[in-house]
Protein backbone atom coordinates (compact mmCIF):
# COMPACT_ATOMS: atom_id res chain seq x y z
CA UNK A 1 0.00 0.00 0.00
CA UNK A 2 1.67 2.91 -0.92
CA UNK A 3 1.78 6.33 1.32
CA UNK A 4 1.33 9.60 0.86
CA UNK A 5 2.91 12.85 3.03
CA UNK A 6 0.99 15.41 4.24
CA UNK A 7 2.71 18.56 6.20
CA UNK A 8 1.59 16.99 9.41
CA UNK A 9 3.20 13.29 8.23
CA UNK A 10 2.39 10.52 5.81
CA UNK A 11 -1.37 9.38 4.77
CA UNK A 12 -1.68 5.79 3.07
CA UNK A 13 -4.01 5.80 0.18
CA UNK A 14 -4.59 2.93 -2.05
CA UNK A 15 -4.59 2.25 -5.22
CA UNK A 16 -6.67 0.68 -7.59
CA UNK A 17 -6.37 -2.79 -8.45
CA UNK A 18 -5.08 -1.67 -11.89
CA UNK A 19 -2.93 1.41 -10.66
CA UNK A 20 -5.40 4.10 -12.17
CA UNK A 21 -3.52 7.41 -11.57
CA UNK A 22 -7.01 8.82 -9.91
CA UNK A 23 -6.94 6.68 -7.23
CA UNK A 24 -3.49 8.04 -6.20
CA UNK A 25 -4.42 12.05 -6.99
CA UNK A 26 -2.25 12.04 -10.57
CA UNK A 27 -0.02 10.12 -9.39
CA UNK A 28 2.22 7.24 -11.06
CA UNK A 29 3.02 4.96 -8.33
CA UNK A 30 6.55 5.59 -9.96
CA UNK A 31 6.16 9.37 -8.74
CA UNK A 32 4.55 8.18 -5.26
CA UNK A 33 7.54 5.82 -4.62
CA UNK A 34 10.51 8.39 -5.37
CA UNK A 35 8.82 11.29 -3.33
CA UNK A 36 8.07 8.63 -0.43
CA UNK A 37 12.28 7.58 -0.77
CA UNK A 38 13.04 11.38 -0.71
CA UNK A 39 10.86 11.64 2.67
CA UNK A 40 12.29 8.95 4.43
CA UNK A 41 16.05 10.22 3.50
CA UNK A 42 15.00 13.26 4.95
CA UNK A 43 13.97 12.07 8.16
CA UNK A 44 17.09 10.74 8.87
CA UNK A 45 19.19 13.44 8.14
CA UNK A 46 16.59 15.63 10.72
CA UNK A 47 17.66 12.68 13.24
CA UNK A 48 20.91 12.64 12.49
CA UNK A 49 21.92 16.93 12.41
CA UNK A 50 19.54 16.81 15.66
CA UNK A 51 21.95 15.38 17.70
CA UNK A 52 24.68 17.62 16.01
CA UNK A 53 23.79 20.82 16.97
CA UNK A 54 26.50 23.21 18.14
CA UNK A 55 24.38 24.54 21.57
CA UNK A 56 25.55 28.32 21.48
CA UNK A 57 25.24 32.06 21.05
CA UNK A 58 26.02 32.80 17.21
CA UNK A 59 28.02 36.09 19.08
CA UNK A 60 30.43 33.82 20.66
CA UNK A 61 31.50 32.22 17.42
CA UNK A 62 30.89 34.28 14.83
CA UNK A 63 31.10 38.29 14.19
CA UNK A 64 28.24 40.41 12.55
CA UNK A 65 29.82 42.36 9.34
CA UNK A 66 26.25 43.45 7.70
CA UNK A 67 22.92 42.50 7.27
CA UNK A 68 22.25 40.35 3.79
CA UNK A 69 18.97 40.09 4.13
CA UNK A 70 15.30 39.64 6.48
CA UNK A 71 12.50 37.61 5.84
CA UNK A 72 9.10 37.53 8.02
CA UNK A 73 10.95 34.96 9.99
CA UNK A 74 14.50 35.38 10.32
CA UNK A 75 17.63 37.34 8.85
CA UNK A 76 20.71 36.37 6.94
CA UNK A 77 23.74 38.30 8.12
CA UNK A 78 27.24 38.39 6.38
CA UNK A 79 30.00 37.26 9.43
CA UNK A 80 33.47 36.30 9.88
CA UNK A 81 34.33 33.30 12.22
CA UNK A 82 36.31 34.88 15.33
CA UNK A 83 39.07 32.88 14.79
CA UNK A 84 39.78 31.71 11.17
CA UNK A 85 38.21 35.09 9.93
CA UNK A 86 36.22 33.49 7.33
CA UNK A 87 33.26 34.68 5.90
CA UNK A 88 30.41 33.01 6.00
CA UNK A 89 26.29 33.30 5.45
CA UNK A 90 24.78 32.69 8.40
CA UNK A 91 20.58 32.09 8.40
CA UNK A 92 19.15 32.71 12.02
CA UNK A 93 15.21 32.39 12.54
CA UNK A 94 13.67 33.43 16.03
CA UNK A 95 12.50 30.48 18.06
CA UNK A 96 9.26 32.37 18.76
CA UNK A 97 7.97 31.66 15.02
CA UNK A 98 10.19 28.61 13.89
CA UNK A 99 10.27 25.05 15.45
CA UNK A 100 12.80 22.92 15.84
CA UNK A 101 12.05 20.25 13.40
CA UNK A 102 10.77 23.24 11.06
CA UNK A 103 14.69 24.42 11.21
CA UNK A 104 16.08 21.18 10.94
CA UNK A 105 13.67 20.80 7.90
CA UNK A 106 15.02 23.43 6.06
CA UNK A 107 18.73 22.84 7.18
CA UNK A 108 18.72 19.48 5.91
CA UNK A 109 17.24 20.04 2.31
CA UNK A 110 19.51 22.36 1.78
CA UNK A 111 22.72 20.61 2.46
CA UNK A 112 20.90 17.74 0.24
CA UNK A 113 20.88 19.50 -2.70
CA UNK A 114 23.57 21.87 -1.91
CA UNK A 115 26.13 20.50 -4.41
CA UNK A 116 24.90 22.14 -7.45
CA UNK A 117 26.29 24.89 -9.32
CA UNK A 118 23.15 27.41 -9.35
CA UNK A 119 22.16 26.43 -5.52
CA UNK A 120 23.59 28.36 -2.59
CA UNK A 121 25.70 25.57 -0.89
CA UNK A 122 25.19 25.17 2.66
CA UNK A 123 27.52 23.90 4.99
CA UNK A 124 27.07 21.57 7.72
CA UNK A 125 26.91 23.41 10.81
CA UNK A 126 23.45 23.74 12.70
CA UNK A 127 23.43 25.79 15.99
CA UNK A 128 21.04 26.76 18.81
CA UNK A 129 20.98 29.34 20.64
CA UNK A 130 18.97 30.92 23.66
CA UNK A 131 16.53 32.14 21.24
CA UNK A 132 17.00 31.07 17.39
CA UNK A 133 18.13 28.26 15.65
CA UNK A 134 21.01 29.06 12.70
CA UNK A 135 22.69 27.37 10.22
CA UNK A 136 25.43 28.58 7.49
CA UNK A 137 26.03 29.13 3.84
CA UNK A 138 28.26 30.23 1.18
CA UNK A 139 28.42 33.82 1.13
CA UNK A 140 26.48 36.00 -1.45
CA UNK A 141 26.85 39.62 -2.16
CA UNK A 142 24.82 40.96 -4.32
CA UNK A 143 21.56 40.86 -3.36
CA UNK A 144 18.62 38.85 -4.74
CA UNK A 145 17.19 39.01 -8.18
CA UNK A 146 14.20 41.55 -7.63
CA UNK A 147 16.91 44.28 -7.66
CA UNK A 148 18.05 43.59 -10.83
CA UNK A 149 14.48 43.49 -12.61
CA UNK A 150 13.68 47.23 -14.08
CA UNK A 151 9.98 47.67 -14.01
CA UNK A 152 8.49 47.53 -17.58
CA UNK A 153 11.87 45.99 -19.08
CA UNK A 154 12.93 42.95 -16.63
CA UNK A 155 16.76 42.29 -16.83
CA UNK A 156 18.23 44.89 -19.44
CA UNK A 157 20.88 42.66 -20.93
CA UNK A 158 19.26 40.75 -23.56
CA UNK A 159 21.39 38.13 -22.52
CA UNK A 160 20.91 37.93 -19.16
CA UNK A 161 17.12 36.25 -19.34
CA UNK A 162 18.52 33.38 -20.85
CA UNK A 163 21.37 33.13 -18.63
CA UNK A 164 19.14 33.51 -15.52
CA UNK A 165 16.47 30.71 -16.63
CA UNK A 166 19.10 28.36 -17.71
CA UNK A 167 20.74 28.49 -14.40
CA UNK A 168 17.19 28.16 -12.51
CA UNK A 169 16.16 25.56 -14.86
CA UNK A 170 19.67 23.13 -14.34
CA UNK A 171 19.08 23.89 -10.25
CA UNK A 172 15.49 22.87 -10.57
CA UNK A 173 16.01 19.29 -12.20
CA UNK A 174 19.00 18.72 -9.45
CA UNK A 175 15.91 19.26 -7.06
CA UNK A 176 13.51 17.49 -8.95
CA UNK A 177 15.67 14.73 -9.28
CA UNK A 178 16.03 13.86 -5.94
CA UNK A 179 12.30 13.55 -5.34
CA UNK A 180 11.62 17.02 -3.80
CA UNK A 181 9.16 20.07 -5.38
CA UNK A 182 10.96 23.68 -4.18
CA UNK A 183 7.42 25.35 -4.47
CA UNK A 184 8.56 29.06 -3.85
CA UNK A 185 9.96 29.99 -7.17
CA UNK A 186 10.23 33.91 -7.14
CA UNK A 187 13.31 36.73 -7.82
CA UNK A 188 13.21 37.25 -4.13
CA UNK A 189 14.43 33.57 -3.49
CA UNK A 190 17.15 33.76 -6.23
CA UNK A 191 20.40 35.53 -5.11
CA UNK A 192 23.04 36.77 -7.41
CA UNK A 193 26.69 36.35 -7.59
CA UNK A 194 28.12 39.63 -9.47
CA UNK A 195 27.54 42.80 -10.51
CA UNK A 196 26.81 41.70 -14.38
CA UNK A 197 24.26 39.07 -13.00
CA UNK A 198 25.64 36.49 -14.93
CA UNK A 199 25.76 33.60 -12.11
CA UNK A 200 22.73 32.82 -9.48
CA UNK A 201 22.11 30.62 -6.72
CA UNK A 202 18.60 29.66 -5.57
CA UNK A 203 18.31 29.58 -1.49
CA UNK A 204 15.21 29.14 0.37
CA UNK A 205 13.99 25.65 0.68
CA UNK A 206 11.60 26.45 4.11
CA UNK A 207 8.61 25.18 1.33
CA UNK A 208 10.58 22.43 -0.86
CA UNK A 209 8.66 19.20 0.15
CA UNK A 210 8.81 15.65 -1.18
CA UNK A 211 6.98 14.87 -4.96
CA UNK A 212 3.69 13.92 -3.75
CA UNK A 213 3.29 15.77 -0.32
CA UNK A 214 -0.78 16.82 -0.23
CA UNK A 215 -0.92 20.60 0.08
CA UNK A 216 -3.91 23.19 -0.41
CA UNK A 217 -3.67 26.51 -1.27
CA UNK A 218 -3.37 28.87 1.71
CA UNK A 219 -4.46 32.61 1.30
CA UNK A 220 -4.89 34.25 -2.11
CA UNK A 221 -3.32 33.10 -5.44
CA UNK A 222 -0.58 35.06 -6.29
CA UNK A 223 1.15 34.72 -10.36
CA UNK A 224 3.15 32.59 -9.60
CA UNK A 225 0.41 30.03 -7.79
CA UNK A 226 -0.66 27.10 -10.86
CA UNK A 227 -3.94 27.08 -11.20
CA UNK A 228 -4.03 23.30 -9.72
CA UNK A 229 -3.62 24.70 -6.48
CA UNK A 230 -6.57 26.71 -7.55
CA UNK A 231 -9.06 24.13 -8.36
CA UNK A 232 -10.95 21.68 -5.99
CA UNK A 233 -8.54 18.90 -4.56
CA UNK A 234 -8.33 15.63 -6.33
CA UNK A 235 -8.29 14.34 -3.11
CA UNK A 236 -9.68 14.94 0.26
CA UNK A 237 -6.71 15.79 2.34
CA UNK A 238 -5.00 18.33 -0.88
CA UNK A 239 -3.60 18.37 -4.09
CA UNK A 240 -0.25 16.05 -4.44
CA UNK A 241 2.62 18.31 -5.58
CA UNK A 242 3.93 17.55 -8.50
CA UNK A 243 7.60 19.34 -10.25
CA UNK A 244 5.01 20.83 -12.65
CA UNK A 245 4.16 23.44 -9.60
CA UNK A 246 7.71 24.50 -10.49
CA UNK A 247 7.35 24.60 -14.06
CA UNK A 248 4.23 27.40 -13.81
CA UNK A 249 6.15 28.90 -11.44
CA UNK A 250 9.71 29.43 -13.72
CA UNK A 251 7.24 30.59 -16.45
CA UNK A 252 5.97 33.57 -14.63
CA UNK A 253 9.87 34.14 -13.39
CA UNK A 254 10.52 34.18 -16.78
CA UNK A 255 7.95 36.08 -18.10
CA UNK A 256 9.19 38.75 -15.46
CA UNK A 257 12.60 38.76 -16.78
CA UNK A 258 11.84 39.65 -20.08
CA UNK A 259 8.49 42.22 -19.31
CA UNK A 260 9.39 43.76 -16.16
CA UNK A 261 5.67 42.84 -14.79
CA UNK A 262 3.75 39.89 -14.38
CA UNK A 263 1.28 38.74 -16.33
CA UNK A 264 -1.65 38.43 -14.64
CA UNK A 265 -2.34 38.56 -10.83
CA UNK A 266 -4.00 35.28 -10.39
CA UNK A 267 -4.39 32.00 -12.71
CA UNK A 268 -8.07 32.00 -12.47
CA UNK A 269 -10.21 33.53 -15.04
CA UNK A 270 -13.13 34.89 -13.98
CA UNK A 271 -11.26 36.51 -11.55
CA UNK A 272 -8.43 37.91 -14.18
CA UNK A 273 -8.83 39.44 -17.14
CA UNK A 274 -5.44 39.05 -18.56
CA UNK A 275 -5.27 35.58 -17.71
CA UNK A 276 -8.64 34.68 -19.24
CA UNK A 277 -7.27 36.68 -22.14
CA UNK A 278 -3.83 34.45 -22.37
CA UNK A 279 -5.92 31.03 -21.65
CA UNK A 280 -7.93 32.37 -25.06
CA UNK A 281 -4.84 33.17 -26.92
CA UNK A 282 -3.18 29.94 -25.75
CA UNK A 283 -5.85 27.68 -27.10
CA UNK A 284 -6.65 29.40 -30.66
CA UNK A 285 -3.02 28.33 -31.25
CA UNK A 286 -2.12 31.80 -32.96
CA UNK A 287 0.78 33.06 -31.61
CA UNK A 288 0.35 36.61 -33.86
CA UNK A 289 -2.50 37.25 -31.82
CA UNK A 290 -0.86 38.25 -28.68
CA UNK A 291 -2.39 39.88 -25.79
CA UNK A 292 -0.93 43.50 -24.87
CA UNK A 293 1.12 42.08 -21.75
CA UNK A 294 2.88 39.52 -24.33
CA UNK A 295 3.73 42.34 -26.63
CA UNK A 296 7.42 42.45 -27.55
CA UNK A 297 8.38 38.58 -26.85
CA UNK A 298 10.07 36.81 -29.83
CA UNK A 299 7.57 33.64 -31.36
CA UNK A 300 10.48 31.29 -29.06
CA UNK A 301 9.57 32.91 -26.35
CA UNK A 302 5.96 32.62 -26.99
CA UNK A 303 6.34 28.92 -27.69
CA UNK A 304 8.75 28.16 -24.52
CA UNK A 305 5.97 30.22 -22.05
CA UNK A 306 2.75 28.38 -23.95
CA UNK A 307 4.93 25.32 -22.78
CA UNK A 308 5.23 25.98 -18.90
CA UNK A 309 2.41 27.62 -18.71
CA UNK A 310 -0.24 25.06 -20.07
CA UNK A 311 -3.03 25.25 -17.00
CA UNK A 312 -2.83 21.28 -17.32
CA UNK A 313 0.11 20.20 -14.86
CA UNK A 314 0.21 16.52 -17.09
CA UNK A 315 0.22 18.50 -20.29
CA UNK A 316 2.83 21.33 -18.93
CA UNK A 317 6.19 21.26 -20.31
CA UNK A 318 8.74 20.44 -17.73
CA UNK A 319 11.49 22.81 -16.84
CA UNK A 320 14.09 21.20 -19.07
CA UNK A 321 12.50 22.49 -22.05
CA UNK A 322 14.50 25.76 -21.84
CA UNK A 323 17.43 23.97 -22.92
CA UNK A 324 15.52 23.97 -26.94
CA UNK A 325 14.96 27.56 -26.70
CA UNK A 326 18.70 28.68 -25.43
CA UNK A 327 20.51 31.04 -27.75
CA UNK A 328 16.63 32.10 -29.93
CA UNK A 329 15.79 35.47 -29.88
CA UNK A 330 13.16 36.08 -26.63
CA UNK A 331 13.02 39.78 -27.18
CA UNK A 332 11.48 41.86 -29.83
CA UNK A 333 12.80 45.67 -30.09
CA UNK A 334 12.67 48.08 -32.42
CA UNK A 335 12.38 45.82 -35.36
CA UNK A 336 14.32 43.47 -34.25
CA UNK A 337 14.96 40.09 -31.83
CA UNK A 338 17.55 39.93 -29.57
CA UNK A 339 18.56 36.54 -27.98
CA UNK A 340 21.95 34.90 -27.16
CA UNK A 341 23.83 35.24 -30.51
CA UNK A 342 23.35 37.80 -32.87
CA UNK A 343 20.93 40.12 -33.12
CA UNK A 344 18.82 38.81 -36.46
CA UNK A 345 15.22 40.10 -37.90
Amino acid sequence: MPGKQTEDGPVEVEAGEDGAEEDLGGLTLEELQQGQEAALALEDMIALSAQTLVNAEVEQLYQEVRPLGQGRFGRVLLVTHRQKGTALALKQLSKTSTSLRSFLYEFCVGLSLGTHAAIVAAYGIGIESANSYSFLTEPILHGDLITFIQPKVGLPEPEAAQRCAAQLASALEHIHAHGLVYRDLKPENVLVCDPACRRIKLTDFGHTRPRGTLLRLTGAPIPYSAPELCAPAPLPEGLPIQPALDAWALGVLVFCLLTGYFPWDQPLAEADAFYEDFLIWQASGQPQDRPQPWFGLAPAADALLWGLLDPHPRKRSPVGSIKAYLGQPWRQQEGKVEGLGEAQK
